[in-house]
């Protein structure tokens, strides 16, 4: 039962790392087990709706039986440092977003709103790329390199002049993040909007990213005092959730 669970789990971390989807034979040689093994495993998870086939001519992806099971996680996720989050606001006087990466775009799950004539404001529920934010950089980093290229499948689509659209600059930029610990959005999103973000993880093991939104006007000068708050604030939410 244990090597039927771990085999399945082999399955869906495959097709986690291929949003697009995997033909069996393509699942079998990620997974290195018999296609037959592998049409058994799809065909439970198919049942269960935790895979759904991608078109009449074959293959699979994640189905919305994860999509629930993540929901749930989400909600729980934000519930619990929210607290967090209204003490990370309260200390830089900003918009505080909790977000977690949906596909090919970064889905903002919490916000910790505050009041100013000027402010950057997102949303519950809003979605936005992951190559031109602070949160969603943040979350790229988090895969190995060769992985990113996967998620971004459609390219780099330019939002402003400042967005990067070379994916060798984007993967440069990647490894910076992935040695300061944290993301920088200077205007690549939306003109006039920056921001600082950070990754960490929920207790499920979902990654999930940690963002704080600013007009230009006053982001210029507080980059590093933004990082350095975010970056107080991942080690107190990763300490309290272990």
């Amino acid at each position: 039962m244990i090597q039927v669970l771990q085999r399945a789990a082999a399955v869906l971390r495959a097709l986690e790392r291929h949003p697009e989807g995997r033909s069996l034979a393509e699942l079998a040689t990620e997974v290195n087990l018999p296609r037959s093994t592998v049409h058994r495993i799809v065909q439970t998870l198919h049942d269960e709706h935790l895979v759904v086939p991608v078109s009449l001519e074959g293959g699979f992806r994640l189905g919305p039986g994860l999509m629930r099971l993540a929901s749930s996680s989400n909600r729980w996720f934000a519930l619990h440092i929210h607290e967090h989050l209204r003490e990370l606001s309260r200390e830089v006087g900003e918009t505080v977003d909790l977000s977690v990466r949906s596909g090919d775009l970064v889905l903002f799950i919490d916000q910790i709103m505050v009041a100013h004539r000027l402010q950057a404001v997102s949303g519950i529920g809003f979605s936005f790329p992951l190559h031109c934010t602070a949160p969603g950089k943040a979350l790229l980093a988090e895969l190995p390199t060769e992985e990113v290229d996967d998620v971004l499948v459609d390219g780099l689509d330019p939002f402003t002049e400042h967005t990067i659209v070379e994916s060798d600059v984007l993967h440069a930029e990647l490894a910076d993040v992935r040695e300061r610990g944290v993301a920088f959005d200077r205007e690549e999103h939306h003109l006039g909007i920056c921001a600082v973000g950070t990754a960490l993880r929920n207790p499920f093991g979902l990654p999930a990213a940690l963002s704080i939104p600013v007009p230009e006007s006053r982001f210029a000068g507080r980059e590093q005092e933004l990082a350095a708050a975010i970056l107080s604030a991942r080690q107190a939410i990763e300490q309290a959730l272990t």
